[in-house]
């Protein structure tokens, strides 16, 4: 099989994994990085590798077959339509944009090309989601009522210094969104709304910041479904106890469970989750899909639920900033005492945090958030 030649937009920062990510695959034989663009100086190019400030000139003068955008939210859109134009498939890094009318034009260009676009929610190529999508179509978890979401991570102040547009609503006039649910959580989201894949109906979300940041850090979001179901996603980057990523299915027959990036699952009448091997990356499966047709996993369609949340979540209004005294700070991070037994509730429930009562929500007016 002849190498795939891949091109990478956005070289540094996160760019650093894809690279990672493509020496691995080089080294197999599977592709040929052909070139690197940066808007800042490239760390660490390899030998031989030419490198852009200008992605259009890197599209004409290399012509890859494969592009790997990994830049900030608010560029994916002209990237992608350009390297679509330029005649590559794209593997598009998540969000991939942030309202359903970017979303649909992104959509006419891979059509109107008759290119696609891959987008990197790397939870939709788990194969435990797809036994436990299985499971439910088949009716082993009876009429499913709700799917809950629950992560509790840390993050330090250096995160939210990472770069020009982290922590920010906005960059340049144009919407960011660069909080928990966006971003370190977006795979967790998406991977939720893939267990059934059926339309949004409801956005509903309380949020909140520890830090005098322009987004959230931590936030209850619930999502309801068209036919009822309701998905509640419960996280935050100040937790206490590390829960890196529960995703709980609720049915009238029994409970499944599945962990978010360890591929492990439980259904019911399991006594305890199982690995289910077999995982491959996106990149492997949009080379399986240019080769000869297999599904892509994580295909732009698929993930318009999750911009049409995003969109949602862009009107809402902004997260408030909790009290100095709800907060326990050391070493640059900044945790909010308590929160991982509320988020816990909020999952097991299906509330948000301001419909419990919870020990800084009185440091806001009138005693709620986000009302």
């Amino acid at each position: 099989m002849t190498a795939t030649s891949v091109a990478l937009i956005g070289a540094n920062g996160h760019g650093l994994h894809h690279r990672e990510q493509l020496a691995e695959h080089e080294r197999r034989g599977l592709v040929r990085l052909v070139a690197l663009a940066d808007t800042q100086p490239v760390t660490d190019p390899p030998d031989g590798v030419p490198v852009y400030a200008d992605h259009l000139a890197l599209l004409a003068e290399t012509k890859p077959e494969v592009v790997i955008v990994c830049t900030p939210p608010h560029t994916h859109l002209a990237l992608t339509r350009d390297a679509l134009h330029a005649g590559a498939d794209v593997l598009l890094e998540k969000p991939p944009v942030l309202d359903r009318a970017e979303h649909d034009a992104l959509l006419a260009e891979q059509d109107a090309t008759g290119r696609v676009v891959q987008v990197g929610f790397q939870s939709l190529a788990s194969p435990a989601l797809v036994r436990l999508r299985e499971a439910v179509a088949t009716g082993g978890l009876g009429t499913v009522r709700q799917i809950s979401v629950l992560g509790c991570w840390r993050r330090d102040d250096a995160y939210w210094a990472r770069s020009p547009w982290s922590g920010r609503r906005t960059v340049n006039g144009r919407p960011s969104l660069d909080g928990a649910l966006a971003n370190p959580f977006a795979h967790a989201v998406m991977q939720a709304l893939a267990v059934l894949d059926t339309p949004v109906i409801r956005v509903e979300v309380d949020w909140l910041k520890v830090r005098p940041i322009e987004v959230e850090d931590t936030a209850t979001l619930r999502i309801t479904l068209a036919g009822g179901v309701r998905v509640l996603v419960a996280v935050t980057l100040a937790g206490e106890d590390f829960v890196d990523g529960e995703l709980t299915v609720y049915g009238d027959r029994g409970s499944a469970e599945l962990t978010f990036r360890e591929d492990r699952l439980r259904l019911p009448g399991e006594p305890a989750a199982q690995l289910v091997a077999g995982r491959s990356t996106l990149l492997e499966n949009l080379l399986a899909f240019r080769a000869s047709g297999t599904p892509l996993l994580s295909g732009l369609a698929r993930t318009a639920s999750f911009t049409t949340v995003i969109e949602q979540l862009r009107a809402a209004a902004p997260p408030y900033q909790v009290a100095p005294e709800a907060l326990a700070v050391e070493d640059g991070h900044r945790t909010l005492v308590g929160v991982n037994d509320v988020l816990r509730r909020c999952a097991t429930e299906g509330a948000l945090m301001n419909e419990l009562s919870t020990t800084w929500g009185a440091t806001v007016p009138d005693g709620t958030a986000n009302d």
